[in-house]
């Protein structure tokens, strides 16, 4: 699909985008996520490359937790940890997808049904994320969630950016975080439950920051995740209302991205475990840190830290949440 000079190129396999062309500051248009020429290559080996993560986006501590008194047992797909849905998540389901217009945005609607006990989840879970191009080429992601039984859902997009549209390394690219508070993590990137204040520590991006400038300081949590791999708690005046959540430029291209979310949180990953031994598009290889994630999501291991935000879906409620990428140049 095509608005606003943006194109955007879909799969129903995962609901992958798997291509997204905005123009550099001169208006030559470059593909900014990171990916593969062939559907066999996101079936082999994907690290969730431009995928549709869930039931659970992230981590859930050793696959358990317990909701109306029922404890449950998760796929563990990371250590003795859940992640991202489990070994068959939303990313490795074939979704189906259809066309369609929205106040005048061509866009793309995927639904798959999650059936019960999948990957331990309880309840069928019904699920509709549709993607669309407004004209002055912002991508809206909207997700929408029904069950039958008691359950947990939190839904993320997984896109890795390199707004240079290229195989360099994403450390110069500069990003904002309107985030005053991260949730620190334990020795298996599970939070601990605490929220800390970003000030002073290498998780305040407050102020626009090359993404590599603070990266390799000796901060026990950037040891644990070997770079960035935590969730931001973002600054809003109302729960559910879309704001401005993250912004990044390319000093390079001049591309610019704004991410806005309904949701509480965002996950900055680095790209710490690309390595190289991944080859994506056009045969570049995917070096160390050769693209940088921005998941808006409830935070992770919320099911287990009753001070977190809800992530509990009941029979006659409706899961929804909104993230908006708006491209322009600098």
């Amino acid at each position: 699909m095509r608005s606003g000079g943006v194109e955007v190129e879909l799969v129903e396999y995962g609901a992958i985008i798997t291509a997204l062309r905005t123009p550099d500051r001169l208006g030559k248009l470059g593909d900014v996520v990171l990916g593969f020429d062939t559907l066999d290559e996101y079936l082999d080996r994907s690290p969730y490359f431009g995928a549709v993560v869930g039931r659970f986006a992230n981590r859930i501590a050793y696959g358990r937790f317990t909701l109306d008194d029922v404890s449950y047992r998760l796929a563990c797909n990371d250590g003795e940890n859940h992640l991202h849905g489990g070994i068959r998540g939303f990313d490795k389901a074939l979704w189906h997808g259809r066309p369609i217009s929205d106040d005048g945005m061509p866009g793309v609607a995927f639904t798959y049904v999650s059936a019960d006990g999948e990957e331990g989840y309880p309840g069928e879970l019904s699920v509709r994320v549709t993607y669309l191009l407004s004209p002055d080429g912002a991508l809206h992601v909207r997700y929408l969630a029904t069950t039958d039984k008691p359950t947990i859902v939190n839904l993320t997009q997984h896109s890795y950016f390199n707004l240079s549209a290229s195989a360099m390394d994403v450390l110069g690219h500069e990003l904002m975080l309107n985030a005053s508070r991260y949730t620190p993590v334990n020795d298996h990137l599970i939070p601990i439950g605490d929220l800390h204040a970003v000030l002073g520590t290498p998780f305040d991006f407050r102020v626009p920051a090359p993404v590599g400038a603070r990266i390799a300081d000796a901060h026990h949590q950037l040891g644990v995740a070997g770079g960035y791999d935590h969730n931001l708690v973002i600054d809003r005046p109302s729960e559910g209302s879309l704001v401005l959540a993250a912004r990044v430029v390319d000093p390079l291209s001049r591309r610019t991205m704004e991410v806005h979310t309904t949701q509480p949180g965002i996950q900055f990953y680095s790209g710490n475990f690309l390595d190289g031994s991944i080859t994506g598009k056009g045969g570049r290889r995917y070096v160390h840190r050769a693209g940088f994630c921005l998941e808006t999501q409830h935070f992770p291991d919320s099911p287990n830290h009753a001070g977190f935000p809800s992530v509990v879906l009941r029979p006659g409620d409706e899961y929804r949440s909104e993230s908006v990428y708006a491209f322009g140049t600098d």
